[in-house]
């Protein structure tokens, strides 16, 4: 998540930073280690099956041997192994994410009409038949990563959706991430992590056809095998470290806006933390209001070189110019804490997902709490595409009904422009009518 150089020289002038990333290098760069490492695995597991996912498993998740998919008791019991508290907030999440799921695919509705007579066209929304989703649970088990993968697919009627999760030290699975799979309505789990989870969801290795579609985030490994497999299934979308940007002014605290640049880049060292103020005082106090909660943050290793290799602080001249700004940085989420937030929102185009006013915080749509969905495009892929959500997992099928009386004009316009191109056979295929009906 940074600036192009196009955009920065065309408001030259108007803008000025107060912190600059250290890093001076794309956070979602790809690495060619990992391409070679991922490349050589799937050909390996596509050529040896079962036998290489499991020689995969025992080097890389410990596996020990025995039945790698949870009998459907220990994923239907998982809720009873947590805590009362930590249970009735996944419960709350999930419904929360479903519900917004349930209202999108309510409005995605089959049509059908005449565009002349004769002429019918229509369209009709089919889910895809199976999904697999991948569920991280490394050193921050994504509990609701169930909710917006599983969840989401079953409210667009998916009729298969299987999922994998690494294994926890302990060698079985995060109770809590296999509880929040179970209320999203998952058919089967599997203890499986890595590029080995998704190859074997992708081959069919697992009991049954191949996927039709992955879902999920996971590690630079993770997402390079959806790259690779992309063609062979269909992906979500290519996600790279966890970004969040700011839009405030002189109206915000900047405890609050230094506290929501820290919740997001607690996903990774490698996180982009962006804030464009219209307030250079503004923006000086949240740099120091970060260095003083950074001192006492439990997670300060991650959340400490993430805000130095790559966060940034621009002061902007006004709202057109943070406006422009935080377009060209299209971040993945993106907060508005400003006196104008309504109209940053009729203004802004490029974002993932969109937090308005203080109340409202990145964290909320991550547990799921806010019904969103928090499977967002990064590193810029907000200016040409949106986030995982029902529509996602439909197929808009269209069709098209011609009467006879349509005939004529149909036919002779494909004669016409067919002859042009000199697709003999495509022209037959009219003129055979135009003969059948004359």
């Amino acid at each position: 998540m940074r600036y192009s150089t196009p955009v920065l020289e065309r408001l030259e002038g108007s803008f000025h930073h107060l912190k600059t990333p250290v890093v001076d290098a794309p956070a979602a760069q790809r690495d060619p280690a990992v391409i070679e490492t991922v490349t050589a695995m799937l050909g390996d597991i596509q050529s040896r099956g079962i036998d290489a996912v499991l020689d995969y498993a025992r080097k890389l998740d410990r596996y020990e041997g025995g039945d790698i998919e949870l009998t459907a008791d220990r994923i239907a019991t998982s809720g009873e192994r947590l805590s009362p508290e930590l249970r009735k907030a996944i419960e709350l999440g999930a419904e929360r994410t479903q519900a917004f799921a349930r209202e999108q695919r309510a409005h995605l509705s089959d049509f059908e009409t005449e565009l002349v007579p004769g002429l019918v066209t229509g369209a009709r929304y089919i889910p895809v038949s199976r999904v697999g989703a991948y569920l991280p649970a490394g050193r921050f088990p994504l509990t609701a990563s169930a909710f917006m993968t599983v969840g989401v697919a079953k409210a667009a009627g998916v009729p298969t959706v299987i999922a994998c999760t690494p294994p926890q030290p302990g060698g079985g699975a995060n109770d809590a991430v296999v509880y929040a799979a179970h209320l999203s309505g998952v058919d089967r789990v599997f203890v499986l992590g890595g590029v080995q989870a998704l190859a074997a969801m992708a081959y069919g290795l697992l009991g049954d056809l191949p996927v039709d579609m992955l879902v999920g985030a996971g590690n630079a490994f993770v997402a390079e095998a959806k790259r690779q497999l992309f063609g062979a299934v269909a992906i979500d979308l290519l996600a790279g470290p966890s970004e969040v940007a700011v839009i405030s002014d002189e109206t915000a605290d900047p405890e609050l806006v230094a506290a929501d640049l820290l919740g997001q880049a607690e996903h990774g060292p490698n996180s982009p933390a962006a804030l464009v103020t219209t307030s250079e005082e503004h923006g000086r106090a949240v740099i120091a209001a970060v260095d003083r909660q950074l001192e006492t943050l439990a997670t300060a290793d991650i959340c400490g070189p993430a805000w130095r290799d790559y966060g940034v602080v621009t002061v902007a001249a006004d709202r057109e110019t943070a406006a422009a700004l935080m377009d060209d940085l299209a971040p993945e989420h993106l907060e508005l804490l400003t006196a104008d937030d309504s109209w940053y929102h009729e203004n802004l185009r490029n974002y993932g997902s969109l937090f308005i006013g203080p109340w409202s915080t990145v964290a909320y749509s991550d547990k799921g709490m806010a019904g969103t969905n928090h499977v967002l495009p990064t590193a810029g892929g907000a200016k040409h595409s949106a986030g995982l959500s029902v529509s996602r997992f439909l197929k808009p099928l269209t069709y098209q009904r011609i009467a006879r009386e349509a005939t004529p004009e149909l036919a002779h316009a494909v004669q016409v422009i067919s002859d042009s191109e000199g697709m003999a056979a495509h022209s037959a295929t009219a003129t055979r009518r135009l003969a059948i009906f004359e």
